[in-house]
């Protein structure tokens, strides 16, 4: 998922903003939707991107307690998540030289 947000420790990223790339894993026992075809019994996609897109939207100065919002909310608001990771990538984060990205990955069960 990627997201213009003004997540940074710097007064002028929370000004001006950036890019960032949000990576979500989660693993859930699927059996129940794969009979029964009905999207009350799977984890929905579309629910999980408006919590990571609300969470984004929240300024935070470290990833890692952007990381850590996205998973408190993925397993506050669905049910059946055995395990998520979530990766958050900062684009050309400003370090005093070209760097593609920063990132923190955070895992919980």
């Amino acid at each position: 998922m990627e997201f213009f947000a003004n997540h940074g420790c710097f007064t002028e990223e929370q000004i001006i903003g950036n890019k960032f790339i949000v990576n979500l894993t989660i693993v859930t026992d699927e059996s129940a939707s794969a009979i029964s075809d009905n999207i009350d019994d799977a984890v929905n996609y579309q629910t999980i991107y408006n919590i990571v897109c609300r969470e984004m939207k929240q300024t935070s100065h470290l990833l890692e307690n952007v990381c850590k919002r996205i998973l408190d909310a993925v397993f506050a608001e669905t049910k059946n998540i055995k395990n998520a990771t979530v990766k958050v990538s900062k684009q050309n984060p400003p370090m005093g030289g070209k760097t593609g990205c920063a990132s923190v990955t955070m895992q919980r069960s």
